[in-house]
């Protein structure tokens, strides 16, 4: 039976109308969390075939099951296994499949989505020139020993042979470089930038080598050229087009950051590979030039939503409706154990402390601090690399951190209520320690512990969904909330990644803050009152 005041305070809970049908929409969405297997799964929920009936989602099939013994022991593939011959030619084989045909941890087939406008994407690479060359020089000035140096001599055939003072400009500084090293004084590191003497506009950066002093000076010189702006790293763009045929780039960023003349270029070579050529060919870049292959992909991931994947496929191939329903059911089942036990723990530790005081007290509390100092992330780091991760482990690990906050609460009611009247009345009736604690002073101490589980609740789901994030929670193919968004980091362009984990995540949250303020409110003990 409820105590009076309990029943005033559920009264007052029930009154606060976001707070009660917050509590409402969050027993429903993990009502239904529950229920994953019946609305995301690639098992059919019921079948019959040959006249036999089976509920797939549940039993564990193999061919050998639906084909006899002659058939191999493996697993049913039930989306090929129902379109095949076997399945179609008996009119009374019939199958119910779930809303969403696809479990979590499945590959979408490419093959299925080969008739969407969305599905082909145009591959870009672009690799813009590097040039970098060496030759050697007599001392005469006479080229020897060309390497890659076509760049830096245009309209000459051939490069060796020829003078190097006839092509590029040498200052006084560089001739003089030269030759100290051709008179065996040697010389430092050099390093200048030196201009053609017929192109205008053409530049390029010298650089020779440490060269120490030598009685026998040496037959040539070695001298490098490159480019004297920083080289561009190869990258690819991607495009899609829409039903007008009008290509979209997907990387935004980056396209704007081009060159404009070379984005007309690339879009030119993009839309023909739509048309169903492979082109490829050599554009302007930067003053320089730069190799653009095209190739068009029939499907790629992560891929838009689309008619039967209503929330998009994610970078893996799987679909994401299935990978936030099923991480919803595992956030909340985690956060929930989580904040029991923090609860549980917190009550054990505060209430000892709380209640016999003294040695004991300041005994628990350095203990507690000392434990509290321990940098968690670096003691999951440990942990996961040593011993795997999985679920079990990472709550436990988790559980052992989580208790401190709800321990200083239940110590504070403790110490309170211990000196109450009430109290010593039970003791003076001779009562145990134990009963004093869970009869008299825990029913009086719930307050904190009540109002406190939504956001512990909250602390834990926020807590999985970073831990995720990081690379450090669940295992790899674990559906997670924040793994997907761990996904949506690499691959900017995917709306669908980043908006719909987030909404889950943003909502589970906001539905347990609102539980808690009314917890808070209906068991505040202050009146409500009305200055005048």
């Amino acid at each position: 039976m409820l105590s009076p005041l309990t029943k005033k305070r559920f009264q007052n809970f029930m009154r606060i109308r976001r707070a009660r049908w917050a509590l409402v929409l969050l027993c429903t969405l993990f009502g239904i969390s529950l229920m994953s297997e019946l609305l995301c799964n690639s098992r059919p929920l019921w079948m019959r075939f040959n006249g036999k009936t089976y509920v797939p989602f549940i039993q564990k099939l193999t061919l050998r099951d639906f084909e006899g013994e002659d058939a191999d022991a493996t697993r049913v593939n039930y989306h090929t296994f129902t379109a095949s011959e076997a399945f179609t030619n008996n009119p009374r084989n019939s199958v119910i499949w779930a809303p969403v045909h696809y479990s979590p941890g499945d590959v979408v087939d490419a093959a299925s989505l080969r008739d969407c406008r969305t599905a082909k994407v145009s591959e870009v690479s672009v690799v813009p020139e590097v040039s970098f060359g060496r030759l050697n020089i007599l001392p005469d000035n006479t080229i020897i020993l060309p390497l890659s140096c076509e760049p830096f001599f245009p309209g000459a055939q051939t490069i060796e042979g020829l003078r190097l003072a006839s092509h590029w400009q040498l200052t006084d500084t560089i001739q003089a470089e030269i030759r100290n090293r051709f008179n065996g004084q040697g010389g430092p590191a050099f390093q200048a930038v030196i201009q053609h003497a017929t192109v205008a506009g053409l530049h390029a950066r010298i650089t020779m080598p440490v060269v120490r002093p030598s009685p026998t000076p040496p037959a040539s010189v070695r001298i490098s050229f490159s480019q004297t702006e920083p080289p561009d790293l190869p990258f690819q763009l991607r495009f899609r087009q829409s039903a007008e045929h009008v290509i979209t780039p997907l990387e935004t960023r980056r396209w704007n950051a081009l060159p404009a003349d070379a984005r007309e270029e690339i879009a030119r070579l993009a839309q023909a590979s739509f048309e169903g050529q492979v082109p490829s060919a050599v554009i302007g870049w930067k003053g320089r030039t730069a190799a653009v292959a095209c190739a068009l992909s029939e499907v790629s991931w992560p891929h838009p939503p689309v008619k039967g994947h209503w929330m998009g496929i994610d970078a893996a191939g799987r679909d994401v409706l299935a990978r936030v329903l099923y991480g919803m059911r595992i956030a909340l089942i985690f956060g929930l154990l989580l904040a029991f036990w923090a609860m549980a723990m917190g009550v054990v530790v505060g209430s000892i402390q709380g209640f016999f005081g003294g040695y004991i007290d300041i005994a628990g509390q350095r203990l507690t601090e000392i434990w509290s100092a321990l940098p968690f992330l670096y003691v999951m780091i440990f942990i996961g690399s040593a011993l795997g991760r999985s679920f079990l482990l990472l709550l436990i690990c988790y559980s052992l951190f989580n208790w401190i906050g709800m321990s200083y609460y239940m110590r504070a009611e403790f110490l309170r209520l211990r000196s109450n009247t009430f109290v010593d009345a039970a003791r003076c009736q001779g009562l145990s320690n134990t009963r004093i604690i869970f009869h008299h002073i825990l029913p009086n101490a719930l307050t904190p512990l009540i109002t406190l589980f939504p956001f512990s609740l909250l602390g834990a789901i926020g807590s999985l969904a970073a831990l995720d994030f990081l690379g450090f929670g669940l295992p790899p193919l674990t559906p997670s909330w924040g793994e997907l968004l761990q996904q949506a980091q690499q691959f900017r362009s995917a709306w669908w990644l980043i908006l719909f984990p987030s909404a889950a995540l943003f909502t589970v949250m906001l539905l347990t803050v609102l539980v808690g303020e009314g917890l808070r409110d209906a068991f505040d003990p202050r009146q409500q009152s009305k200055m005048e």
